[in-house]
């Protein structure tokens, strides 16, 4: 087995990060460091000649992994649960599995999104919280599903009826093996076009973890998929593609509600505009993690120091509104 490695800087991979990808496909690894400066992107392939191409193209070297690597590297993954606030853990193994009732497996072998990528973090910690605010049974639609974690974390969390969609079947085989896995059932899973598909039924939720290009693209779609005052998760977007995404927002009704930032990534959720999805947003308070830094406002990586219960901030058109009814807010 062979791995090209190549250690870049976070602008020198958001300029050539999609031309990797259709080199390398789900074989493309990107390993970020603590700061989030720099990163380390690697693809493995059993074939070296297969590896060339990106390292003419991009540089770096390629080097012969180790004959037990894959053993080596599961028996290392498999002792680092991630924990999604107190209600679900993530573990790698059979053994953590039984552990914990709230411990959800997802091998660390598995392609398409194991919870370990920040974007994947980032979506089930907003879907964690905001499934707080939500009365049992509540429904959910996951673009690109990849593993199918974010569905089976919605299950674990209580919702009810959960559909899961990705255009490949290899995805769609590897998370039905993984709610196999889990003993999670009711969850649909099918194969399709996130650009074309379409819902007999309107969802509470729409979380879609996919590329910022492709999010533009579909977010009339996910605004036609929700119900009045749902939640829209939209993760996979690079700090450089964030304005785009918020201008492309402004001609659906999605009003951004919070955002996440953890090195060059953001996550951000987005309500469907109505007179109850402002009433929503005054009261969603909810224990747990510190909130993340509101719209427009800056903060450290990854949440604020204001303290829990700390009630969702509203954003400038919504606290002016609220003071022009009192006659307090400024022309």
């Amino acid at each position: 087995m062979f791995v090209w490695r190549k250690r870049a800087s976070a602008r020198w991979l958001a300029a050539n990060e999609d031309e990797l990808r259709k080199i390398a496909g789900n074989q493309l690894a990107i390993i970020e460091t603590g700061s989030g400066k720099t990163t380390t992107v690697e693809v493995a392939d059993a074939e070296r000649r297969k590896l060339e191409s990106a390292r003419r193209r991009f540089g770096g070297r390629i080097a012969t992994l180790p004959r037990h690597w894959l053993g080596n590297f599961l028996r290392l993954a498999a002792g680092k649960p991630l924990k999604i606030g107190k209600r679900l853990k993530i573990v790698r193994s059979q053994a953590g599995l039984k552990a914990s009732d709230r411990a959800l497996m997802i091998p660390a072998g598995a392609a398409f999104g194991t919870g370990e990528h920040i974007t994947t973090e980032m979506s089930l910690r907003l879907l964690e919280r905001i499934s707080r605010t939500l009365a049992p049974g509540w429904s959910l639609i996951d673009l690109g599903t990849g593993t199918g974690i974010l569905a089976l974390a919605a299950k674990r969390f209580g919702a009810g009826k959960v559909s899961a969609i990705d255009l490949d079947p290899i995805a769609i085989s590897t998370a039905k093996e993984n709610a196999r896995l889990n003993k999670t059932c009711r969850i649909e899973f099918r194969v399709g076009d996130v650009r074309t598909v379409t819902a007999a039924e309107k969802f509470d939720v729409v979380s879609a973890n996919l590329f910022s290009d492709l999010l533009i693209e579909i977010l009339p779609r996910i605004a036609r998929m929700l119900r009045d005052g749902g939640f829209a998760i939209l993760s996979g977007i690079l700090h450089n593609q964030e304005r785009d995404l918020r201008r492309a927002a402004r001609g659906v009704p999605l009003r951004p509600l919070e955002i996440r930032r953890r090195g060059k990534w953001i996550a951000l959720v987005a309500s469907k505009s109505n007179l109850t999805t402002r009433k929503r947003a005054r009261t969603l308070r909810v224990p747990g993690d510190f909130d993340p830094p509101a719209l427009g406002r800056r903060g450290p990586p990854g949440g604020s120091c204001r303290p829990k219960n700390f009630p969702m901030p509203l954003s400038r058109h919504t606290r002016c509104a609220s003071r022009a009814r009192a006659g307090s807010c400024p022309g």
